[in-house]
């Protein structure tokens, strides 16, 4: 974690696993979210990873349930299986390889996704006979059209970027070795608006109006 020209950059660092989250990277996150939400010269947000080959695959349960708890997924970013967090400050996720169910959540929990040419999203959870907590196939099937979402869901197939830039889950799609910079140019862009009205302006976009 990092904060540099009020652009704050979180990074998964767990190549050699995927990149998959364990309970003591969620709590970590939720710090960090905490930090976020409340230092005003952060003003936006950059999520990814290290490593070429994934982003993140989910949750790491490697240990069994022992090692679950009871938050959800990046620190409570998801809301999914615990509390939500709301980040109120513009988030950006950079991803690349494998995003896999809840790290597919978790990308999709982003205002703006930039993917590598090498990524695949995907949502395994069937072909192991479980579908998680549900979260990611709410959020596929509200970001994505009906039946490209239901193709990832039931089948448990990986689809590259390029098929799915055309429906518009990413905003950007870059070689691998230009994946930081690209993130860093959208954080620019972002911050070169006026910060409060930005947090406004998202928590206005996605907050459901009342009767």
């Amino acid at each position: 974690f990092s904060v540099s020209d009020h652009v704050a950059q979180v990074r998964l660092n767990r190549p050699k696993a995927l990149n998959s989250i364990t309970p003591e990277m969620d709590n970590r996150l939720a710090e960090i979210w905490e930090q976020v939400n409340n230092t005003p010269d952060i003003w936006c947000v950059i999520l990814s990873a290290e490593g070429e080959r994934a982003f993140c695959a989910g949750a790491d349960i490697s240990g069994g349930s022992e090692m679950t708890q009871r938050m959800a997924l990046g620190g409570g970013l998801t809301g999914i299986g615990g509390p939500l967090v709301t980040l109120k400050k513009p988030l950006i996720a950079a991803v690349q390889g494998y995003c896999l169910g809840g790290g597919f959540e978790l990308a999709m929990c982003a205002d703006i996704i930039v993917a590598a040419d090498t990524t695949q999203f995907g949502l395994p959870e069937t072909r192991v006979g479980i579908i998680g907590e549900c979260g990611v196939v709410h959020r596929a099937i509200r970001q994505l059209p009906h039946h490209i979402a239901m193709a990832l869901i039931l089948t448990g197939e990986r689809m590259p970027v390029g098929e799915l830039a055309q429906y518009g889950l990413v905003n950007e799609v870059v070689p691998f070795a230009e994946l930081e910079t690209a993130a860093r140019a959208w954080a620019h862009r972002i911050t070169a608006a006026s910060p409060l009205a930005v947090q406004a302006a998202k928590e206005a976009a996605l907050t459901r109006l009342s009767d």
